[in-house]
């Protein structure tokens, strides 16, 4: 917010001359009120692993992350890059794989890669499009340079998060929406399903049917399958809500089996389809995939885009990005070590103590060392699982990030945040303008994930 003591930064003036004038108590009073809003809406997160508190809300902080319009398009132009070269090289990967050989990425890690599907080698899904739904995560450092920190092309969630901060801030607050012309985010549904028609499979007939597949109830972002469904005006279903009748995917209702041309799912490759995958899933659809590659359905996001999260292959994404799009990569990558190569592993192992190591197919926090936070025996007993299986891990330095305001008690008070746009991958390349900032609520800390302690803040990018 400030450059200096006495310097505001051109984005936050409005706030900041709002802020000044408000009562702190009275804002206080108001973060009760959104917390309020959140339990009676329901907007929970589960924690696995936790008897206690299992169920959640997600820490909420009234003061918003504010950017310029030319600071987000610059950063929107390098995420569109960015998505359509992933796409560009899933479809590779799983036909020609030039990029391999190319020299570009070591065939190793595809191969014995869990990540990579042979059900997918050879076959295109309808538009060309793995990844639908795309959510970039993002950092800034204090040098003012945006870096990508990792792809999550799989199953991206916190929209719902991104849309009901965005909510509530509008009801305790209108005056700022008035006094400041943001852009809207609550469209997201919208586009998504326009997106969503946009890939209707080659058998749909009609206006495309659009269902949401959700594990059930106890997955952690039950609440945000539920929410986009709603939004969206389409069903929400389990694997057992379904059925393979006549070639197609079809849903039970009253009036006996509909198909449904496009399914946004939010399952894990492994419990998609036990006929072609675990065969002990009772989540998924038996059949889905024969079907899709039939053109019976449209499965978003594909099958076997869960690859380009790996943190490994992250690695090589900048020479992913210019081999495929033919330009340098706009955004830069987090400088990476892979703990697979001998000479990295020294390195990583020498410098425990100033780096963050974290699993290859880790998320949400979890399997990571944060060096410069972690006791001495705590980095040895990390230095052990390194040894042991290099391969599952890569490091990344200590990044100075970006902070922004919080409402800590009556003052403002500076922590760190990462942002996570989301992007929407079809007939066309959408991005919202915003996306989930998320905020390490503790001091100093810099580990932002809400199952981790961190919390979630409305992200505002001005119209000019």
């Amino acid at each position: 917010m400030l450059l200096n003591q006495d310097e505001v930064r051109q984005p936050y003036e409005s706030f900041h001359g709002w802020f000044k004038d408000q009562d702190a108590h009275e804002l206080a009073s108001k973060a009760n009120e959104a917390e309020t809003f959140f339990r009676r809406t329901g907007i929970t997160f589960n924690v696995y692993g936790q008897q206690e508190a299992a169920e959640r809300l997600i820490p909420f902080d009234m003061v918003p992350r504010i950017m310029a319009k030319n600071e987000w398009d610059k950063l929107a132009e390098g995420i569109e890059q960015r998505v359509e070269a992933l796409n560009l090289f899933l479809h590779d990967i799983y036909h020609d794989q030039e990029v391999v050989k190319a020299g570009i990425l070591p065939a190793r890690l595809l191969e014995d890669n869990d990540a990579f599907l042979p059900q997918m080698i050879g076959f295109t899904p309808p538009g060309k499009v793995y990844t639908h739904i795309i959510g970039t995560d993002i950092v800034r450092t204090g040098e003012d340079q945006f870096y990508v920190l990792e792809d999550n092309a799989r199953t991206p969630s916190g929209v719902s998060y991104m849309i009901e901060n965005r909510e509530t801030m509008m009801q305790m607050f209108p005056e700022l929406f008035a006094q400041n012309r943001v852009r809207p985010v609550e469209t997201y549904p919208h586009h998504l399903r326009r997106s969503l028609e946009a890939v209707a499979p080659p058998m749909c007939e009609g206006k495309p049917r659009v269902a949401v597949l959700t594990p059930g109830i106890f997955n952690s972002a039950y609440f945000e399958h539920s929410f986009l469904a709603d939004q969206m005006g389409v069903e929400l279903i389990e694997g057992s809500d379904v059925a393979e009748i006549d070639g197609r995917i079809q849903m039970r209702t009253t009036e006996g089996y509909v198909p449904i041309d496009v399914i946004y799912r939010r399952i894990d490759d492994a419990f998609l389809d036990p006929r072609a995958f675990n065969p002990e899933s009772m989540l998924g659809i038996p059949g889905i995939m024969d079907a899709y590659k039939r053109g019976a359905v449209t499965i978003a996001n594909a099958p076997g885009t869960g690859i380009s999260d790996d943190k490994a292959i992250y690695s090589y994404m900048p020479e992913i990005v210019e081999f495929f799009t033919g330009k340098p990569a706009m955004l830069e990558n987090v400088p990476t070590w892979r703990c697979a190569e001998e000479d990295s592993l020294r390195y990583v192992l020498d410098n425990l103590a100033d780096l963050v190591v974290k699993e290859v197919h880790g998320s949400g926090g979890y399997g990571m060392l944060v060096g410069p936070t972690s006791t001495k025996a705590e980095c040895e007993a990390f230095a052990k699982k390194l040894k042991e299986d290099p391969q599952n891990y890569i490091a990344q330095p200590t990044l100075a990030l970006s902070t922004v305001p919080i409402l800590a008690k009556d003052k403002l008070s500076p922590r760190h945040v990462d942002l996570r746009p989301f992007v929407l991958v079809s007939d066309k390349v959408r991005i919202i303008p915003g996306g989930l900032t998320r905020v390490a609520l503790k001091e100093g800390s810099l580990v932002v994930n809400s199952s981790q302690g961190g919390g979630t803040k409305d992200t505002w990018v001005l119209r000019d």
